[in-house]
């Protein structure tokens, strides 16, 4: 029996490198990408064929917010005749204000976070088998406004409304489309931020601290192994801001 193949955008280092880590686990062959940080990719390619030497690991390097590198890897894929799992977590933020936001910004932030998401599933619409999955990594942004991150938010809300449509373009193969949407996670670039500000988010998680990346895989495993999961916006967030 041929052995699944799943991929997954910004899959080498925070949320995508766990769900990478995850699906390896129960036996995916992978595809991941990544844009800027080499060694770091280097390193968990290698790390991991340690790990899981029974599966194939390959890492593209792409920029998610240029189509002609999103079109390089769609062509890669397309030549393996099946994409059995797929996960968008590839993305940028972008910390400006209104008025400070350039068209430039604005149009690279949709690109990489909601655009060529699009393109990557019609691409490779045709090499997606009935009964696959499609998760995308939304944002607790999308559902909870922060004024200093305009396009990031509105790109995670346009990301959420693209799964939903989603569900219907594959109505009756068994596909199922899907968003986590996390809140505060420990990853390396939150890890960074003064102690002054995780508190004051401390404060508004009922949880009392941010996720792990293995509670966001978590959520990621269970829209993969529960088919009847489908159209769903699951939050991630800890009780953030609940009230």
């Amino acid at each position: 029996m041929d052995k699944k193949l799943a991929l997954i955008t910004g899959g080498t280092k925070g949320i995508g490198a766990g769900i990478s880590k995850m699906l390896l686990h129960h036996g995916y062959d992978i595809i991941v990408t990544y844009c800027n940080d080499v060694a770091n990719a280097d390193a968990f390619v290698a790390q991991a064929r340690l790990d899981f030497p029974s599966c194939e690991i390959t890492a593209i390097r792409i920029d998610n917010s240029d189509y002609s590198q999103v079109a390089k890897l769609v062509q890669y894929i397309s030549e393996k005749k099946a994409i059995h799992c797929i996960v968008c977590n590839a993305g940028i933020t972008l910390r400006k204000t209104l008025t400070e936001i350039s068209n430039d910004d604005w149009l690279r932030v949709m690109n990489a976070n909601v655009n060529n998401n699009l393109f990557i599933i019609r691409d490779l619409y045709p090499f997606i088998p009935n009964d696959s999955r499609i998760v995308f990594i939304g944002s607790m942004m999308a559902v909870r406004p922060h004024g200093t991150s305009l396009a990031y938010g509105v790109s995670k809300s346009a990301v959420h409304a693209l799964a939903l449509n989603l569900v219907k373009v594959f109505e009756g193969t068994g596909t199922t489309v899907n968003v986590i949407a996390p809140g505060f996670v420990e990853t390396d670039w939150q890890k960074s931020k003064p102690e002054e500000i995780r508190q004051n988010i401390y404060r508004k998680t009922a949880i009392k601290r941010f996720a792990t990346v293995e509670e966001i895989a978590d959520a990621v495993k269970f829209c993969v192994y529960n088919p009847f999961v489908n159209g769903s916006v699951i939050e991630v967030s800890g009780g953030y801001d609940f009230k």
